[in-house]
């Protein structure tokens, strides 16, 4: 027998689904290419006629009730997690001393309970399930490269534990965490533990035992045909993937090279329209109140400002600085407001410290992008919003002396400002006339602030309001030119109107009646 084509793509393919796992059911159909039937000669029903019939021979059952023929292709329908026995389990666990644990008990349970009854009804299709050894192996040993003395790195066995994560070790949502959010002193131990993201997953094997006729049951025969892994947030990954309209896998084994090949097809029912809609209306409702507890710790009403005083939101970032002594750079700066009507909450920090930055030589900008924002409000109308760039120039005080300078060159560090407001006018000043005579400074290089401004007040909503009414009356003037005309002609009335009147109240009062006619 010839294949037309073999799919040779046995990389792994990822899924997403919101159903729950258990509904999965995958078909997996396994056959031998390279028969090791035996030939048999039948006597011919008519004389002189002698031969090889392969299409009815059947031969002849064996003591356990399986015919040689039997092997040679099969078909199973395996679920999620679905625990099918393969000959070598079906021997150790009948040997009550080899049962150690108690998942070893209930498969010896298990497998009396078959035995009991009709027996298996699969020979070489079977399955590792999430609990059973050879999973945990089978992840711990795999290799990352194709050396040969490949030494595992700290990584990779922290990456083979993530499996061992279940599912029902995490926390309910909503219940108090049994840990801490942020641990300040974290120890080395704490470190190495935690490195890696704790992701839970689970994780199946579908199996074949690809022995000769009379020989299942032994661990070297057997081989991997797919690998299944659902984590937590309904991703599902195979390897390979569902044969689909592609052509079947192939697998070459045995002392004596055999072919076989193998498809595996995703059969899993499809929901009813009842259940989809059903469904759809419990995500719709569960989205619903998701947005609903949302909305309650944002809250929905925006908080306004007083009248006629303006708002401003500043978000910053310090993006470089340049000087021209050190190659070591950080940023003391200091965010002072003007004293005229301009006002911070009292939990507003307008001063901050950057990282260090070290630079290749001197006077190469160290580029920090510091974040930092604030809050002010100002009892103004008219203040320019948007992005603004800004280039500071920065100076130091000058501590006179050899022997400050050799300290601040060799050691680091300089004088410092015990009040930032110094910079500019000082809190304590008070008085007319600022002096600082035997202040020494020394420029030492520039800062560059990135600033994106928003703007808040009253004003803008009354005047927005304000414009979208007087848009929508020329909007409805402009569309109607009927309307328009009539407008015209009614305004061209009242002007004729209002000189009459005019012209009437000139006239003495004897030439006009009561009536407001004149009198002829």
């Amino acid at each position: 027998m010839a294949e037309a084509a073999w799919s040779t793509d046995t990389g792994e393919a990822v899924y997403r689904s919101r159903d729950p796992v258990r509904n999965l059911r995958l078909r997996v159909h396994l056959q031998r290419i390279t028969s090791s039937n035996y030939l048999h000669y039948q006597p011919a029903a008519q004389a002189g006629k002698d031969l090889i019939d392969l299409a009815t021979f059947r031969p002849p059952p064996t003591a356990s009730g399986h015919r040689p023929d039997e092997d040679e292709e099969e078909e199973a329908v395996i679920g999620w997690q679905e625990k099918l026995f393969s000959q070598f389990e079906v021997d150790l666990y009948q040997n009550e001393a080899a049962c150690q644990s108690p998942l070893d008990h209930q498969y010896r349970q298990e497998i009396l309970k078959l035995e009991d009854s009709d027996g298996r009804k699969n020979r070489r299709i079977f399955t590792y399930t999430d609990s059973d050894r050879f999973t945990n192996l089978e992840e711990h040993c795999q290799k990352m490269t194709t050396a040969a003395s490949e030494m595992p790195s700290f990584l990779v066995e922290r990456m083979g534990n993530v499996r061992r994560r279940r599912q029902d070790r995490r926390g309910m949502e909503g219940g108090i965490l049994k840990s801490r959010i942020v641990t300040w002193e974290p120890s080395e131990e704490f470190v190495r533990n935690n490195h890696v993201i704790n992701t839970p997953l689970q994780t199946m094997y579908i199996m074949a035992d690809l022995g000769p006729y009379g020989k299942l049951g032994y661990k070297k025969y057997e081989h991997v045909l797919c690998t299944l892994k659902v984590d937590s947030n309904g991703v599902i990954t195979v390897k390979p993937d569902f044969t689909g309209l592609k052509g079947p896998y192939r697998i070459e084994t045995g002392e004596k090279p055999e072919l076989w090949k193998y498809t595996i097809d995703n059969v899993s029912s499809l929901a009813q329209p009842e259940e989809e809609e059903r469904e759809q209306r419990v995500f719709k409702d569960l989205c619903g109140r998701h947005r609903e507890y949302l909305s309650s710790l944002v809250g929905t009403d925006l908080e306004t400002t007083v009248p006629g005083a303006l708002r401003l939101f500043v978000n910053g970032e310090v993006v470089s600085a340049q000087g021209y002594e050190y190659d070591n750079l950080y940023v003391h700066f200091f965010v002072e407001l003007p004293t005229t009507n301009w006002s911070s909450p009292a939990f507003q920090q307008l001063s901050g410290i950057t990282q260090t930055c070290a630079t290749k030589s001197l006077g190469m900008a160290a580029y920090l992008s510091y974040p930092f924002t604030f809050e002010a409000s100002f009892l103004h109308e008219d203040e320019s919003a948007g992005a603004h760039t800004l280039r500071v120039s920065t100076w130091r005080p000058l501590e006179l002396g050899t022997v400050a300078e050799l300290r601040r060159f060799f050691i680091g560090g300089s004088l410092e400002l015990e009040d930032l407001s110094y910079v500019r006018i000082p809190g304590t000043f008070k008085g007319e006339r600022l002096s600082r005579f035997g202040l020494r400074t020394e420029t030492t290089g520039s800062v560059t602030f990135r600033l994106h401004c928003l703007q808040q007040s009253r004003a803008f909503m009354e005047s927005s309001s304000l414009r979208k009414r007087m848009r929508s009356v020329l909007d409805r003037l402009e569309g109607f030119s009927q309307q328009s005309s009539i407008h015209n002609v009614l305004e061209a009335f009242r002007r004729a109107r209002r000189r009459m009147q005019e012209a009437r109240e000139s006239l003495p009062q004897d030439l006009v009646s009561p009536s407001g006619a004149m009198v002829h």
